[in-house]
């Protein structure tokens, strides 16, 4: 999607193809518009969310597009994996990480990483192993290891945005966490694998590369997560001490986007993982420096974050929809689409293979784990939690365009057949498994029933997304006696970690970053020092002002 203006001012007005690139801006800021009003109108039912609608206008557009121009051209911008990866990929995933309720999430972190990270690397490995045996029968064309890894690695990538829009986070606050904390961390292991499988040395695989991928993989992961947490930390700091409010609202909203913008290009410049960079400086700044500001800039920056995630999402779906009907690239793949859509078939087949392999064991083994008075996944939930990874969205996208494709543009067959399939998943998946999971999960999982229950849900869904993660205890998990002996830690690991991480937070972390009952007062700021139900009114009048 990367455009060159060159000099758009000029004495004589604007040149031909600067007027072009004008008008195709416009266009699909209108067609951004569009999709988000028709997603509106849909919302009701929820069997259509905006990622279905701006595919579906994407592809409406690109048909006439491609017919106005008589089948040379169906898109308005040219795919830039950079713009991607620089510009639309952070606000997504530091939202994500931002809106978290952490409470679920760290109460089931165990179960998440083996999901997200455990899970990814053997859905990864299937989906490899798989393509290696089956790709050559298609004759696709000359692949080598690097390109099979790299096709694991891409399709291990899930989007389960679909699945979290129906599922209802107050009623189902274990299968919700799960889902969602999942999908963060896949996309995170996604990545990082991807970027070790290219700094591999493919001419020489042996042993002692595999242990080198390895160790390129856990140095990635670690040092990433601890350059989040850091830039999280260095924003509370600077918040609570330079006391931005009694000045401006506007700066301590400007300090918080551009601190955490700041910590995914730092992970890009050390060539990290900028996804579980800005993943955990959203979680960071959620739990200590959101507390830090005024409540007017509490309302600002979460509706600031999400708004800025919503439009890029939006942004990505409607142009897979245009991209999808590229008449070059089906062109360049094939005399015929049936190789594509077998191939795009074969891949579907082995991501719900490798899904199924670790979703059902992985939830034998964590309720194994699990004492009586803590809630099991149940095979329902088990089932659910399977087809909610089997989509596929941007992360695949851009991964498949970063490897396949030059700027958007490859002139090499095999290329073009792997970046239209990778195209014929995503909109499939997206699509047909998309306007599945609604009856799915009324099925699985009945909607209650009660006089006071919509009423109820309805308006704690208004609140939800800026009060649930930030009021309340956030790292909480239980009232239990604190007695931290041997015996406690070995039969409740996680609660007696929390517990610990607790007493250590309240002593030295928030008297020193601020968050939660330690806010600094500053004399003749908006700063209200009151109690949870206070706030709970002043943010209630926020949404409804």
């Amino acid at each position: 999607m990367g455009l060159d203006l060159g000099a758009i001012l000029k004495p004589a007005g604007l040149f031909v193809s600067d007027r072009d690139a004008i008008v195709s801006i416009n266009i699909f800021i209108a067609l951004l518009c569009s999709c988000i009003v028709i997603g509106h109108l849909l919302e009701g039912n929820r069997w259509v969310n905006e990622s279905i609608t701006a595919l579906v206008m994407g592809l409406i557009t690109g048909g006439v597009i491609l017919f106005a121009t008589n089948g040379t051209n169906s898109r308005i911008l040219v795919f830039s994996e950079d713009l991607f990866f620089i510009y639309l990929l952070p606000p997504i995933i530091f939202n994500a990480g931002f809106q978290v309720k952490k409470k679920q999430f760290f109460r089931n972190f165990m179960t998440i990483i083996l999901f997200g990270a455990v899970g990814t690397l053997i859905s990864f490995v299937i989906i490899t192993l798989g393509a290696m045996g089956l790709f050559k029968k298609l004759d696709v064309g000359p692949l080598e290891l690097g390109d099979y890894l790299a096709i694991g690695a891409i399709f291990s990538a899930t989007d389960s945005v679909c699945t979290l829009q129906v599922l209802n986070q107050d009623e189902t606050p274990l299968l919700y966490s799960l889902v969602f904390g999942e999908g963060v961390v896949n996309d995170a292991t996604s990545v990082v694998l991807f970027n070790a499988i290219e700094n591999l040395d493919m001419g020489h695989f042996d042993a002692l590369v595999l242990l080198n991928f390895i160790g390129k993989f856990l140095y990635l992961f670690f040092t990433s997560t601890i350059l989040g947490v850091a830039t999280g930390l260095l924003s509370a700091y600077v918040i609570k001490k330079l006391c931005f409010a009694r000045h401006s609202t506007d700066r301590e909203v400007s300090i918080m986007m551009l601190m955490a913008y700041l910590s995914y290009m730092l992970s890009m410049l050390l060539d990290l993982s900028g996804i579980l960079t800005v993943f955990f400086c959203g979680i960071v700044m959620s739990h200590y420096t959101w507390h830090n500001v005024t409540e007017s800039s509490r309302v600002t920056a979460k509706h600031s974050f999400a708004t800025l995630s919503f439009i890029a999402e939006i942004f990505l779906f409607l142009y897979v929809g245009m991209d999808a009907l590229d008449i070059e690239k089906w062109k360049l793949a094939s005399s015929s689409p049936k190789k594509p859509i077998a191939l795009s078939a074969i891949i579907l087949g082995l991501v719900m293979v490798g899904r199924a392999a670790f979703v059902f064991p992985l939830s034998f083994l964590s309720n194994l784990s699990k004492k009586e008075a803590r809630p099991k996944i149940s095979f329902k939930q088990q089932i659910i939690i399977w087809w909610a990874g089997l989509m596929r969205g941007a992360v695949s996208i851009a991964l498949a365009y970063n490897k396949f494709t030059a700027s958007g543009h490859t002139e090499v067959r095999v290329n073009a057949i792997m970046i239209t399939s990778t195209v014929i998943v995503v909109l499939f998946s997206t699509m047909v498994f998309g306007l599945l999971t609604k009856p799915l999960l009324t099925l699985l999982i009945p909607p209650r029933t009660g006089p006071n229950t919509s009423s109820l849900l309805s308006s704690q869904s208004i609140l939800d997304p800026l009060l649930t993660s930030m009021m309340g205890s956030d790292f909480d998990v239980g009232q239990i006696s604190p007695q931290y002996n041997l015996q406690f830690i070995l039969t409740a690991p996680t609660r007696s970690v929390h517990r610990l991480w607790r007493k250590f937070d309240d002593r030295f972390m928030r008297p020193m970053f601020g968050g939660r009952g330690f806010v600094p007062f500053v004399p003749g700021s908006p700063v209200e020092r009151s109690d949870p139900d206070s706030h709970l009114g002043t943010v209630t009048e926020a949404n409804h002002s």
